[in-house]
């Protein structure tokens, strides 16, 4: 989907940084409503995903989903699932595909995520 007049515009990557884009629409609800409520949080997770999606070591608020929620499948591929932690309870989930340097978030949103409760 372009974009059309009135959209908010996206920064390009930085050389060498990873494109984010939005695997489902929900994902794209919810990354609007991180924004609203926690803009400079969202900002910093933003910079911090673009830059370094699977930083190593993990750091406290941007880790590795584990289990069943380690890797999940986008375009046909499995890919390894990130949590980034925006808030006390906002999250987004994103999956991370080297080859294309693209995060696809999952999942954003300002509540903790159902599927790990």
């Amino acid at each position: 989907m372009s974009a059309k007049r009135g959209d908010r515009a996206a920064p390009p990557p930085r050389p060498g940084g990873y494109t984010l884009r939005f695997a489902t629409n929900d994902a794209a609800k919810g990354w609007d409503e991180l924004c609203r409520q926690a803009a400079a949080n969202t900002r910093t997770a933003f910079d911090a995903i673009e830059s370094s999606p699977c930083p190593s070591p993990p750091t406290g608020r941007q880790h590795p989903l584990r289990g069943s929620l380690a890797a999940a499948s986008h375009n046909g591929k499995t890919l390894p699932q990130w949590q980034y932690e925006v808030t006390a309870g906002g999250r987004i989930w994103y999956l991370v595909d080297h080859d294309t340097r693209t995060c696809w978030i999952k999942h954003a949103g300002t509540g903790h995520p159902k599927a790990t409760d």
